[in-house]
C-alpha cells in the first residue's frame, strides 16, 4: 500500500472486524501448530543466535554489558526459565576460546539463520503464497534478517538498560544540562520500542515472498510487541504466584518454561504478520490498486506455481 492508503487505516475495516479475521486465520493457518514448530526451531537458533549476539556486545566499550543484559532478562522471563538461559550461554563462552570463538560465531549465524527460516515459511503461509525464491536467496534472506534483527533488538536492550546513564553522558559532554536528561529519561523508552518495533517490521518486510513498500512502525509490529510483552510477564507473573514447574517437571522445568516462552513468541509473530495479512487483502478486495489479494506477489501478480516449476526441472 502507498501513502495514499495507510496500513493504520486497517484496509477499510473496523478494529473488531480486524480482530475476526485474524481470528479466523488463527485457526485456518494453524497458528497454534506452526508456533509449536517454531518454537523448536527458535530452541536450537537461540543459543546460537545468543553466541553471535555476544560477540556483537564484545566490540562495545562497555564492562560486563552481557551480564547487566542477563539481569534485564532475569526480570522478563520466569526466573527458571532466565536460568537456563544464563547458565547454557555461560557454558557455550566457557567453551570457546581465541579462533574457535571467531569460527562459533559464524556457525552460531548460520545456525540461527535456520530459526529465521522457519519464520519465513510461517509469514508466506499467513499471505497465502508458494515461495519461489531459490533456496540459497532464502538463505541469504535468512542470515540478512537474523542480523538485521539482532542488531536492532540489541539496540532496543542498550536503551532499556542504559538509556538514562548514556543520557546523563551525553548531557554532560555537550552541556546541555538537566532538562536534557528529564526529557531523555521520558524518552528513552518510547525509543527502545521504536528499535524493537522497526526490527519486527524488518522481518515482515523482507521474510514473506511477496513485494511490499517499507513502513517503519505497522499495526501487525505494534500488535507482536504488544502481545510479547503482555505474554512474557504474564508468564512471569503466573509461574511466580500461581505455579511452580519444577515441582510438576522437576530439573527440566526451566527448559519447559523456556519452550513455552518461545511459542508464546511465535504465536505473537504470526499474529502479528496475520494482522497486516489481513489488512492488506481487505484493501485489495475494497479496490485499492497497490494492495495484494490472497496469494499474490504484487499486486494483480499471483504466485508461480512452484510445483509446476519442480516438475518441468525434474
Amino acid at each position: 500500500m502507498d501513502d495514499k492508503l495507510s496500513p493504520w487505516q486497517l484496509g477499510g475495516l473496523t478494529p473488531r472486524q480486524l480482530a475476526s479475521r485474524v481470528w479466523r486465520e488463527y485457526g485456518e493457518d494453524e497458528i497454534s501448530d506452526r508456533a509449536a514448530s517454531l518454537s523448536y526451531y527458535f530452541l536450537f537458533a537461540l543459543f546460537p543466535s545468543l553466541l553471535f549476539l555476544t560477540a556483537l556486545l564484545g566490540m562495545l566499550p562497555i564492562p560486563d554489558l552481557m551480564e547487566r543484559l542477563m539481569e534485564y532478562v532475569d526480570q522478563t522471563l520466569p526466573g527458571d526459565a532466565a536460568s537456563v538461559l544464563r547458565k547454557t550461554l555461560t557454558e557455550i563462552l566457557r567453551g570457546s576460546r581465541g579462533s574457535l570463538l571467531s569460527i562459533g560465531v559464524l556457525l552460531a549465524l548460520w545456525s540461527g539463520s535456520n530459526g529465521m527460516g522457519s519464520v519465513i515459511v510461517a509469514l508466506n503461509v499467513a499471505y497465502d503464497v508458494e515461495d519461489a525464491r531459490p533456496w540459497w536467496r532464502q538463505r541469504l534472506v535468512a542470515i540478512a534478517l537474523t542480523v538485521g534483527f539482532s542488531l536492532f533488538i540489541l539496540g532496543a536492550l542498550l536503551l532499556m538498560v542504559f538509556g538514562p546513564r548514556l543520557g546523563g553522558a551525553v548531557a554532560n559532554a555537550l552541556g546541555l544540562g538537566a532538562l536534557f536528561t528529564a526529557v531523555w529519561s521520558l524518552a528513552n523508552v518510547p525509543l527502545a520500542m521504536s528499535f524493537a518495533l522497526i526490527g519486527i517490521a524488518l522481518v515482515y518486510y523482507l521474510a514473506p515472498a511477496v513485494k511490499q513498500q517499507w513502513r517503519w512502525v505497522t499495526p501487525g509490529s505494534a500488535v507482536a510487541l504488544v502481545l510479547w510483552l503482555s505474554m512474557s510477564y504474564g508468564l512471569r507473573f503466573y509461574v511466580g504466584h500461581f505455579a511452580d514447574y519444577n515441582i510438576t517437571y522437576g530439573s527440566i522445568g526451566g527448559v519447559i518454561l523456556l519452550m513455552l516462552w518461545l511459542y508464546l513468541t511465535g504465536i505473537a509473530l504470526l499474529l502479528g504478520a496475520e494482522v497486516n495479512a489481513e489488512i492488506e487483502h481487505a484493501a485489495a478486495h475494497r479496490g485499492e490498486p497497490t494492495a495484494k489479494l490472497p496469494g499474490e506477489v504484487a499486486p494483480g501478480e499471483p504466485a508461480p506455481d512452484v510445483s509446476a516449476q519442480k516438475d518441468h526441472a525434474a
